[in-house]
């Protein structure tokens, strides 16, 4: 009785792994590669040469008011 159950569990076992496989194995899907886009540094909106134009011009006047 033993052996009986242990060929119907063989069975069914094999039967199982027969029908997984049926379909073959699946296509491996590939990653997409991963992008770094750069991207530019914000510019200012002002040109930096007015702000130390600006600087100077504020300096120019903070000495002729001493």
């Amino acid at each position: 009785m033993r052996t009986l159950k242990v060929l119907a569990a063989a069975a069914v076992l094999s039967t199982t792994a027969i029908t997984a496989n049926a379909g073959g194995l699946a296509p491996v899907i590939p990653e997409a590669p991963v992008v770094v886009v750069d991207t530019p540094a914000p510019a200012g909106s002002i040109n930096s040469g007015y702000i130390v134009l600006g600087l100077l011009a504020a300096l120019v006047a903070a000495s002729a008011s001493f």
